[in-house]
């Protein structure tokens, strides 16, 4: 009876060890944001664990696209804590920001420049370095691997804004892959975005995880086609509504909270697909 008591005890330490060294690729504890004297994010508070392929719905103006700046450390919190892998993104940004890749919404980048497609992914290493910031081959190695990555090895000497809107899109995730992150945060990448782009989107980001062990947040108004890839889903309007497993929160219920009325759930071969009328995140 002893040694079982014994025995039992140590796996209860065991375990509780290993839940305390799981690593956490972002925690965020109480984070409020305020701009122009307007509340856009209120309290909110997260653990994901790493690797991780996370995503992130609500209607216009719940705060999204604030909350990856928040995270990123280019919009400053009115409150909070914000840690990547256990580095706090408030204290040093510098450091913290090493670790992230950051693919922003497509129509805010400038197209009409001349650039091409390498130059569009030098970016990502020569925006790192210190003054005079001139790129070497070792970066222009890495930029066309990433390209191979992404399938976009072909195109490396076209003109960036020649491209259509999903081979932009990949290039562009080439551009924040290049300095080996080991999270990606993505807004709104399947927007304005074919069906087979989207598809072919969702099966890389699926592969960055599974494969090179790269976290996964994306910020979308449909994940229909990730969804079965996620494993969790988070519902934000100014609040974190709801966070969990898409097929555990995507219920009518909660999703009228996010959307107000109007808004349905359908379902079809075991998948859910909300019907919200938002098209823009």
């Amino acid at each position: 009876m002893g040694n079982q008591f014994l025995t039992k005890v140590k796996l209860m330490r065991y375990e509780q060890k290993m839940i305390t060294t799981i690593q956490k690729s972002l925690e965020i504890e109480n984070l409020s944001v305020e701009l122009d004297h307007k509340l856009i994010l209120d309290n909110i508070s997260l653990s994901l664990p790493h690797p991780v392929f996370a995503a992130i719905m609500g209607p216009n103006g719940a705060g999204k696209t604030t909350l990856l700046k928040t995270i990123l450390g280019i919009i400053k919190p009115t409150s909070g804590k914000v840690h990547l892998f256990g580095k706090d993104v408030l204290g040093n940004p510098t450091e913290a920001r090493k670790l992230v890749g950051y693919v922003p919404q497509r129509d805010r980048i400038v197209r009409y420049v001349p650039l091409k497609v390498t130059d569009v992914v030098l970016m990502g290493l020569v925006s790192r370095k210190e003054i005079p910031r001139i790129a070497i081959n070792k970066d222009m190695n890495l930029s066309l691997e990433a390209l191979k990555y992404v399938g976009m090895s072909e195109y490396a000497s076209e003109l960036f804004s020649n491209l259509s809107g999903g081979q932009q899109q990949r290039v562009l995730i080439a551009r924040a892959l290049v300095s080996k992150p080991k999270i990606l945060l993505l807004d709104e990448p399947f927007n304005a975005v074919d069906a087979s782009a989207q598809t072919f989107i969702a099966e890389l980001l699926n592969r960055l995880k599974n494969e090179n062990k790269i976290s996964v947040l994306l910020v979308s108004h449909d994940i229909n086609m990730v969804v079965e890839y996620i494993d969790i889903l988070m519902f934000l309007n100014k609040k974190m509504i709801a966070m969990g497993k898409a097929h555990e929160i995507f219920r009518d219920d909660i999703l009228k909270m996010v959307y107000g009325e109007g808004v349905r759930v359908i379902t079809e071969k075991g998948r859910c697909y909300a019907l919200t009328g938002d098209t823009h995140g």
